[in-house]
């Protein structure tokens, strides 16, 4: 008889629910007054000269939301200051949409504007009285600006005017997008959310990422042809990296296996694409370079080009592994929940629950690429993902 899944033992489970406390309890102090949250360093304080972002905003509000979810003291407050600045601090009042930067010309992204969409949506699963007014907002900016719908996809990015269309598509905008008409369609029940979500999901992962045996192209052209080349000179983006991103593949993972679930949309696909993108990345990818984990990209006969090691792959890739040991009951994918964990404790969380968001080559705390420790949406997705598909899966044995 195999093991009880970590996910439905009472004791991890507990400890997931501790470790979501202790991350949200570090990200108290990053709320900041005038709006937005402060770009915390590995001590908590503000880094200097790292204003707000929109995305974190709207992340911080996300994963707030989890929190409250399951009554986790502070994560009000976070959630209500998150809120307060997207219908705010955060708003273009002359052109629409949000500002990426308050104060600056930053262009309006789809990556940043989708990310509001997740925020808004998590907010009124819980309840919140804003989210509703914050759903309308988003639905009436993606539509007059980013939804393309002769092709099934979104818009990249445009001056702060909404002119001057960025003649480009990222996966990485596109994926995010997934993700939050995933969670505006389960907020709101309008089927056309995940309708569209999974038209994006044919295009970038059924059609381009399966013609690269499941190494996810990351660039396309304004024609949308795949730019296997894109940015060759520049392997360490922080969001337009050269290559194949593994942390990517385990992301979307989770995102088609939501979309296999859905009661408003259908496709054959789902759970293959979902269990191949994982192979590729966790089998075809751990320990690349000689050193445990997963490096930050790959060229495209899978060799590790840059081999930062980043918290938020480890995190993905727990969320993956937890949602196919859920639907496949494949003890494959146990074993990797729980080696993936076993790595985050050893080398990502520290003595207070917070998590070191890049490691140095000797595997101790760096920080080339994501300096401090920004950005919660990750490891808290990690934690309050796990103790959510274990919730599924005692539901379903119950029943």
């Amino acid at each position: 008889m195999s093991p009880t899944s970590w996910l439905v033992h009472s004791d991890h489970r507990e400890w997931l629910r501790h470790n979501l406390t202790q991350v949200l309890t570090f990200a108290l102090p990053a709320i900041r007054s005038e709006g937005g949250f402060h770009y915390q360093g590995a001590d908590g304080a503000p880094l200097p000269g790292r204003p707000p972002q929109l995305f974190l905003t709207a992340r911080m509000a996300a994963t707030a939301a989890q929190g409250v979810a399951r009554g986790i003291p502070g994560s009000g407050e976070l959630l209500d200051h998150a809120m307060a600045s997207l219908r705010g601090f955060h708003v273009d009042r002359e052109h629409g949409g949000w500002l990426t930067q308050p104060g600056t010309t930053t262009r309006k992204s789809a990556y940043d504007h989708v990310h509001v969409g997740l925020a808004a949506a998590r907010a009124h699963a819980i309840g919140h009285p804003d989210a509703a007014e914050l759903i309308a907002q988003v639905r009436e900016v993606v539509d007059a600006h980013f939804w393309q719908d002769a092709t099934g996809t979104i818009a990249e990015s445009f001056a702060a005017d909404w002119t001057d269309q960025e003649a480009y598509y990222g996966a990485n905008a596109h994926m995010h997008t997934v993700e939050a008409f995933l969670e505006l369609g389960w907020a709101t029940g309008a089927a056309e959310w995940h309708q569209r979500a999974l038209r994006i999901a044919e295009r970038v992962i059924n059609q381009a990422a399966r013609q690269q045996h499941w190494l996810i192209p990351e660039h396309f052209s304004s024609d949308w042809d795949v730019l296997l080349e894109y940015n060759a000179d520049e392997p360490m983006h922080p969001f337009r990296p050269f290559g194949a991103t593994p942390g990517h593949a385990l992301e979307w993972t989770r995102f088609l296996l939501d979309l296999e679930r859905s009661p408003m949309v259908s496709a054959d696909w789902l759970t293959e694409a979902a269990d191949a993108l994982t192979r590729r990345a966790l089998d075809g990818c751990w320990a690349l370079d000689g050193r445990p984990g997963l490096v930050y990209t790959t060229d495209w006969d899978g060799r590790p080009v840059a081999t930062a090691r980043l918290h938020w792959p480890v995190c993905e890739g727990i969320q993956a592994a937890a949602g196919l040991r859920a639907v496949t009951g494949d003890e494959h994918w146990e074993q990797w929940y729980r080696r993936l964990w076993d790595h985050a404790a050893r080398y990502f969380i520290d003595e207070r629950g917070a998590w070191r968001n890049e490691l140095a080559e000797d595997l101790t705390e760096g920080g080339d690429l994501w300096p401090g420790r920004p950005d919660v949406y990750h490891c808290g997705g990690a934690l309050a993902g796990s103790l959510e598909v274990g919730d599924r899966m005692r539901a379903s044995s119950s029943s």
